[in-house]
C-alpha cells in the first residue's frame, strides 16, 4: 500500500513538472476527415488501479472499453479522467447539459476475507444528469447527480473544478473534488446492521446518514499523438469524511485515504453516418 501511495505522489509530481512551458510544443495535425453531417466516434481503452470497494485498503486492477460521440465539425469537449460517461444535449456559451452514467463495483467476501458476516453488495449502474460551465477558457466547473440501480438504490453526486491548460500537444488538468451520497448509498457501503456485527465479531453496529462522503483531487496529463490518437495518464485521491469516514468498516478493515491511478488510450474516427 505504501508503494502505491509513493507511486501516486510521484506521478502527480511528474504531471506538475510536465506543465512547464519549456516542454511546450506546437505540432500541426492534419484535420480528421469528416462528413459535415455525420458523427465522430471516440473509442477508449481504459486501465485503472483503484480500491477494491469504497473504503477498502486493498487495490484492484480493472480494464474496460468505453466510447463517446459528437457531431462532426464540433470541437472536442474536454473530459476529466474521472468524469462519468456522458452525452451533451445542450452546449451554449460555455454551458453544457447532458446525461451521464457510471459503474460502481460491488463488495464481495472473495476480495477481502475480513468482510465475513457483512452483506455482499452487487455492482451498480448510476444513470443521471450533468452540468458543466466554463467561466473562463482555462477553468471548468462540473456537477453530476446520479441514481444507483442494482447494488443499491439512491442518489449520489460529484462536484469538481478543473484548471485545464494546453502546452502544445500536452493538456494538463488538476482540480478538487467533492462526493456526496444519500442515505441508501452510505448505509449500503458503510453501514453495519446488528446482525452483521454479531456475525463478523470485529465491527460494531453502525447506521450512517447521507451527506458529503469524500473530498479530494484529480490530476491528468494528456498527449495528442495526432488528430485521431491520444493518451491520458491520471492520479486520483479521495479522503473519506463524515459518516463514511467514521464507518467501523473503514476504521477496522480499510482506510480513509483512497488512491487511484490509470491510463486511457483514445482513437477517434468518422463513423460515416
Amino acid at each position: 500500500m505504501r508503494s502505491l501511495k509513493s507511486f501516486a505522489l510521484a506521478a502527480t509530481a511528474a504531471m506538475a513538472v510536465s506543465a512547464s512551458p519549456a516542454l511546450a510544443a506546437d505540432p500541426v495535425f492534419t484535420a480528421l476527415p469528416t462528413n459535415p453531417n455525420g458523427w465522430i466516434v471516440t473509442v477508449k481503452g481504459n486501465a485503472q488501479i483503484g480500491t477494491s470497494y469504497p473504503g477498502s485498503d486493498k487495490m484492484d486492477f480493472v480494464a474496460f472499453p468505453s466510447f463517446s460521440f459528437r457531431r462532426a465539425g464540433t470541437p472536442v469537449r474536454y473530459s476529466a479522467p474521472d468524469d462519468g460517461v456522458s452525452f451533451a444535449f445542450v452546449e451554449q456559451s460555455g454551458l453544457t447539459l447532458g446525461v451521464v452514467g457510471r459503474y460502481e463495483g460491488g463488495r464481495y467476501l472473495s476480495s477481502d476475507r475480513r468482510l465475513f458476516g457483512l452483506n455482499k453488495i452487487d455492482w451498480a449502474v448510476e444513470p443521471g444528469l450533468f452540468v458543466e460551465y466554463w467561466p473562463v477558457e482555462f477553468l471548468r466547473a462540473r456537477a453530476e447527480i446520479r441514481y444507483g440501480i442494482n447494488g443499491y438504490e439512491g442518489f449520489v453526486g460529484d462536484i469538481g473544478l478543473d484548471v485545464v491548460q494546453r502546452y502544445g500537444a500536452f493538456i494538463v488538468s488538476v482540480g478538487p473534488r467533492v462526493a456526496l451520497g444519500g442515505n441508501s448509498f452510505t448505509r449500503t457501503y458503510f453501514g453495519v446492521t446488528p446482525y452483521e456485527a454479531f456475525l463478523n465479531g470485529q465491527v460494531t453496529a453502525y447506521r450512517p446518514s447521507g451527506g458529503i462522503t469524500s473530498v479530494g483531487a484529480t490530476t491528468g496529463l494528456t498527449y495528442d499523438w495526432s488528430s485521431q490518437w491520444s493518451t491520458t495518464a491520471f492520479v486520483t485521491y479521495k479522503r473519506l469524511v463524515g459518516d463514511a469516514g467514521d464507518s467501523p468498516i473503514v476504521k477496522r478493515f480499510g482506510s480513509e485515504n483512497q488512491f487511484g491511478l490509470g491510463m486511457t488510450v483514445s482513437y477517434s474516427f468518422d463513423s460515416g453516418l
